[in-house]
């Protein structure tokens, strides 16, 4: 391959880049600043005037900060047990503390309807036994349910993050502070607290980021009453089509999730400064005694009831719901279309919709990632340093801002088809190359040069050479591919057309929806989405190399 070739191949993910992140950006900053032609700050400070704005920048920021302090009350005991203690099962606990992070927005926002709803399992079982007539438990559309959600989701990035971390740190330094007299407590205050404090921060920053910018868990569980950016964004663009005041909510929610990020890329520079470092199987022991079998089991049954418990709960009342003991009906009137129009398909057509998009979504997503990951696995320079972040703003910015500027900026190309798989490979695409590029930068080049004295052409040595070690790798980013076209909610619920809708968008549809009929329908289609996802969790958890970084 000729250097130009070279470089026009490189070029790809950088035009694809302008095109469809930082040109609808510019016109989201456009719409903000100047909606009218000429630039002016009068809109602006219109918004910045009205109570509502404050309302809903402080009520994003503190239920955020809220629901990161309890997931991190809860997900740093679990990640001290994972850390420390070898017990039967572990690898699959650990897998199951992730299922719910794979899991899209709206299965969670059903699974907790389920669970704790009016006609919830909880409620039932609570009438049932205290022969109540009402149910005795009324947190839907409440703040409460909000942050038990958003602990539920996010929980996994503790346990994954600072358990990691923490399996690895040398216990010989909590050993030698006690032989010199100091208790437990303070072991834990002064020596291993500060080892852990950037693994900590790391984690409690992007669960931050998570909740910062939630979409539906606030849009379904919240009801009208909760309003973060995210949703305020959505509710004025769509609702009230209000584009300069969503504009500027979308400009104000990129600035300050941008400004996170770049706290998090530095604390986590810091979480990679070397220390004393032991492999897990030096670290970690059996629970001995009674009270450390008590601690040990107490804690791992609390997270399957947190964790499981909604899932679970899901799963039954999609079999359950109405007075019959067990039914297929719901799934098999999701191939029904009850009002025959060409807007209101048939709920099977949207599995149809979603795997094709998610199909398009992988070959895309696999090619722009394969040339991304090997752009950057470069001999590293300015250029490189530069365009490791660029790859990875998508992640910093929200779905429904990311809609929201493509119905702004593409004009007729908005209600094209091609639109939604776009979307998605802009918010799939870095996960691939943070699978990749570890894998490719630890190749080594003399394996290629050998082939090539060899007489091998560069395709042949990329298929000799390269591809035998990246399929692994490949398989895995695929499979993150895959799995987030099929639950991403945010953009695809603004660009959408609506005879051609996925999955999430016909679980809200039906959710929003009165009737026992529709919420069956949404029950089932979320339990077909979390055995889908569950699926591809387990198949990225027996494919994943260690070497991987997300």
């Amino acid at each position: 391959m000729t250097k130009r070739a070279t470089y026009v191949l490189y070029a790809l993910p950088l035009l694809f880049l302008a095109a469809f992140f930082f040109y609808p950006l510019a016109a989201i900053l456009r719409e903000s600043f100047a909606p009218e032609g000429q630039w002016t700050f009068d809109g602006i400070g219109a918004t910045l005037a009205r109570p509502f704005f404050w309302r809903v920048l402080w009520f994003t920021t503190w239920q955020a900060a809220l629901s990161m302090g309890l997931t991190l009350l809860l997900g740093l005991p679990l990640a001290y047990l994972f850390a420390r203690y070898e017990f039967r099962g572990k690898t699959i606990l650990r897998a199951l503390t992730t299922i719910p992070f794979v899991m899209p927005t709206v299965v969670v926002a059903a699974a907790f309807t389920t669970l704790l709803g009016g006609n919830g399992v909880v409620n039932q079982g609570l009438q049932t036994v205290l022969g109540l007539d009402s149910p005795p438990l009324e947190i839907m559309q409440t703040i409460w349910v909000i942050l038990l959600a958003h602990v539920f989701y996010n929980v996994s990035v503790v346990v994954r993050t600072v358990g990691g971390f923490w399996a690895n740190l040398n216990p010989r330094l909590e050993e030698a502070a006690g032989v010199l007299g100091a208790s437990p407590w303070r072991r834990f205050r002064l020596v291993t607290l500060p080892l852990l404090l950037p693994s900590v921060a790391a984690a409690g920053l992007l669960v931050f980021l998570f909740c910062f910018t939630s979409f539906g868990v606030i849009l379904i569980l919240g009801g009208a009453r909760f309003s973060t950016l995210e949703v305020e964004i959505y509710r004025q663009a769509v609702n009230l089509f209000n584009l300069p005041v969503a504009a500027f909510l979308s400009l104000v929610q990129v600035v300050i999730t941008f400004a996170v990020m770049v706290v998090y890329t530095r604390i986590q520079a810091r979480a990679g400064l070397p220390l004393d470092l032991r492999p897990q199987s030096a670290t970690q022991r059996q629970a001995s005694g009674w009270g450390e079998r008590f601690i040990v089991a107490g804690g791992l049954v609390t997270m399957i009831g947190l964790l499981l418990a909604p899932l679970v709960s899901l799963v039954w009342r999609s079999f359950t719901l109405g007075d019959a003991a067990f039914t297929l009906d719901f799934y098999q009137a999701l191939a029904v279309n009850p009002r025959g129009s060409a807007f209101f398909v048939p709920p099977i057509v949207a599995v149809r919709n979603s795997l094709l998009i998610a199909l398009s979504t992988v070959v895309l997503s696999l090619f722009l990632g394969l040339i991304s990951a090997y752009l950057l696995a470069r001999r590293r320079s300015r250029w490189t340093a530069v365009l490791d972040p660029i790859f990875l703003l998508p992640l910093g910015t929200s779905a429904v801002t990311l809609g929201f500027g493509y119905i702004i900026a593409m004009g007729s190309l908005r209600t094209s088809l091609l639109l939604i798989p776009i979307a998605h490979t802009l918010i799939a695409a870095p996960f691939v190359v943070r699978t990749l590029l570890p894998i490719l930068r630890s190749l080594d080049p003399r394996l290629r040069e050998a082939a090539a004295v060899m007489g091998a052409s560069p395709l042949q040595v990329w298929w000799e050479v390269d591809a035998p070690i990246l399929w692994r790798a490949v398989l895995v980013g695929a499979v993150f591919a895959f799995t987030i076209s099929l639950g991403e909610f945010g953009a695809t619920l603004l660009i959408s057309r609506p005879d051609l809708p996925t999955m999430p968008v016909v679980i809200y549809r039906a959710l929003s929806q009165p009737g026992l009929l529709n919420y069956g329908q949404a029950l089932a289609m979320s339990t077909i989405l979390m055995v889908v996802s569950a699926i591809g969790l387990i198949f990225i958890e027996r494919f994943r190399l260690e070497e991987s970084e997300f």
